[in-house]
C-alpha cells in the first residue's frame, strides 16, 4: 500500500508540475526575420549566427523591427548588446496608425542606453509623453548594465503594471493605463553624425510568455519606487505612503482665488483632467488671478506635473500669505519658477539666472543643465522639512536652501521680496498656482504631509 501511495504522489506531482510549467514562445526563429516587419526608418536589420543585428544609418528617423502579432499581457525576455554611442530600445504594447502622425511608432519602450546617463531598462513613452520612468527614479539600479557585453532584459506587462529587470536587477516599475495591447519592436535609433554610421545593436534569445502569467510573473516586492502614471489618481502604494490628491482632476474643490473667497469665475478651465490657466495679457494676476489651496501646509512633499506654451511664465508658490498683498500682482510666497528660459525675458533678469526654470524665484538659481521637455508635461517637486527646502525638476535637484537663517534673510533683502516682512519664514502657508497671463497646464497635483 505504501508503494502504491508513493507512486500516486509522484504521478500527481508530475501532473501539477506539467500543468504549471511556463509556456514560452520564441519570437525570433534564429534564422530569418519571419514574423517581423520594418517600420518608419530605413536602418538595416540582418540575421547572423542566430542574432538579429541592427545597423545605424544617417538621414533616417528611428527604425523599428516590429512583430506582426499584437500582444496584451505578457512576459518578454531577450538579450541585447549595443555599441557605445548608439541609443536603442525595445518597444512593447506599441502601435503604428496612419491617422497618428502618419504611422509613427508610439508606445512603451524599455530603454537601451550605454551612455554615462545609464538609463537602460527605464521606461520611455515613444512618440507620446516621453519618460515615464527615467532611471534617476531608481539610481541604485543604474549599475545593472554591462558595457560591451550581452545583457538580459525581462519585461512584465500585466494589466496596468509595467515592470523591467536588467541582468536580474529590478529597474522600472510603472502603473499606466494608456495602452493595453500592441506589437513588440526592436529599435535602431536615429543618428545625427557621420561618425555614428555603422554602429550596431544586437538581439538574441527573444521569447515571450502569454499564459498562466499570475504564476509565472515575478512576485511583487516593494523594493523600488513605483511611478503612478495614471492621471489624477493615487495608487495603493502612494496611499500607504500618505500621498493625497491636492486637486481631484474634475472640480475646483479645495481651491479658491488668492484674493477671493471662491474659485475665479474665469481665466481657468478644467478640460480632460487638466487644470489650465488661460492666455491673456502676460501680466501678473491680471486675468483669473492666482489660485491657492484652502488649507495651509507646514511640512510636506508636493508633486505637480506642468506643461508650458511658447514664452510662458508661471510658478508654484508655497508658504503663501494671501493677506500680504491685497493690491495688484501676485500673492506673496516662495516660488518654484516655471518659465520658458529660451523665450521669456525674465530668464535674463534677476541675478545670475535666479529667475529661470526650477529656481527659487529671484533668490537662488537652478543649474543650467536641466532635463526639460518643453512640448510635454514635466514634474515639479517641492520638499519641505522644517526650514530645509528642496526643489526638484524631473527628479533632478535644482535648489536646496534653509529658511530662517542669516543667509536666507540676506538673499531676501537683496531681492524684490525685501519689502515684505518675514518673507519665506512663516511656519505654514497656502500653496499657489500662478496666473502670469500665459497658458500653462497642470495635472497630477499631489501632496504628502511630513
Amino acid at each position: 500500500m505504501k508503494t502504491r501511495n508513493l507512486i500516486l504522489f509522484v504521478m500527481m506531482a508530475a501532473s501539477i508540475n506539467s500543468f504549471s510549467q511556463e509556456k514560452w514562445e520564441n519570437l525570433f526563429n534564429g534564422k530569418n526575420l519571419k514574423g517581423f516587419k520594418k517600420l518608419n526608418g530605413t536602418a538595416e536589420y540582418v540575421v547572423k549566427d542566430g542574432v538579429i543585428i541592427g545597423t545605424s544609418k544617417l538621414n533616417t528617423p528611428n527604425t523599428f523591427l516590429a512583430t506582426e502579432k499584437m500582444y496584451g499581457d505578457f512576459i518578454l525576455e531577450l538579450e541585447f548588446k549595443v555599441e557605445d554611442g548608439l541609443n536603442s530600445g525595445i518597444q512593447f504594447r506599441s502601435n503604428s496608425f496612419k491617422e497618428y502622425q502618419n504611422g509613427r511608432v508610439h508606445g512603451y519602450q524599455c530603454e537601451i542606453d550605454p551612455s554615462p546617463r545609464a538609463w537602460s531598462a527605464g521606461i520611455y513613452d515613444e512618440g507620446r509623453r516621453g519618460w515615464l520612468y527615467p532611471m534617476d527614479k531608481n539610481p541604485k539600479s543604474k549599475s545593472a548594465y554591462k558595457s560591451g557585453d550581452w545583457n538580459k532584459v525581462r519585461v512584465e506587462a500585466i494589466g496596468n503594471s509595467l515592470r523591467t529587470w536588467l541582468n536580474g536587477i529590478p529597474c522600472a516599475n510603472v502603473l499606466d493605463s494608456m495602452t493595453a495591447s500592441g506589437f513588440i519592436a526592436l529599435q535602431v535609433h536615429a543618428i545625427g553624425k557621420p561618425e555614428e554610421v555603422g554602429k550596431t545593436v544586437q538581439w538574441k534569445n527573444i521569447r515571450i510568455c502569454t499564459q498562466d502569467l499570475q504564476n509565472v510573473k515575478t512576485p511583487y516586492k516593494k523594493e523600488i519606487y513605483q511611478a503612478n502614471c495614471i492621471d489624477n489618481s493615487i495608487s495603493e502604494e502612494e496611499s500607504a505612503m500618505g500621498w493625497k490628491l491636492l486637486w481631484d482632476g474634475k472640480t475646483t474643490n479645495g481651491w479658491r482665488g488668492a484674493k477671493l473667497k471662491t474659485f475665479p469665475a474665469g481665466g481657468w478651465v478644467i478640460e480632460n483632467g487638466i487644470l489650465k490657466v488661460l492666455n491673456s495679457t502676460g501680466g501678473e494676476s491680471t486675468n483669473g488671478g492666482d489660485i491657492v489651496t484652502i488649507k495651509k501646509y507646514k511640512n510636506f512633499e508636493l508633486s505637480v506635473d506642468f506643461k508650458i506654451t511658447d514664452g510662458a511664465n508661471s510658478g508654484i508658490k508655497y508658504f503663501v500669505d494671501t493677506e500680504l498683498n491685497k493690491g495688484e500682482g501676485s500673492s506673496i510666497g516662495c516660488e518654484f519658477q516655471i518659465l520658458d528660459d529660451q523665450k521669456h525675458p525674465d530668464a535674463k533678469l534677476g541675478v545670475k539666472g535666479n529667475r529661470t526654470l526650477g529656481s527659487l524665484y529671484d533668490l537662488i538659481a537652478a543649474p543650467s543643465d536641466k532635463f526639460f521637455r518643453k512640448s510635454d508635461f514635466n514634474n515639479a517637486r517641492i520638499v519641505v522639512r522644517g526650514n530645509k527646502v528642496q526643489h526638484f525638476l524631473n527628479d533632478k535637484l535644482t535648489v536646496e536652501y534653509e529658511r530662517n537663517t542669516q543667509m536666507f534673510n540676506a538673499l531676501v533683502n537683496y531681492s524684490k521680496y525685501g519689502v515684505w516682512p518675514n518673507f519665506g519664514n512663516a511656519a505654514e502657508g497656502n500653496i499657489l498656482l500662478q496666473d502670469h497671463g500665459n497658458e500653462v497646464s497642470f495635472k497630477n497635483i499631489k501632496i504628502k504631509e511630513l
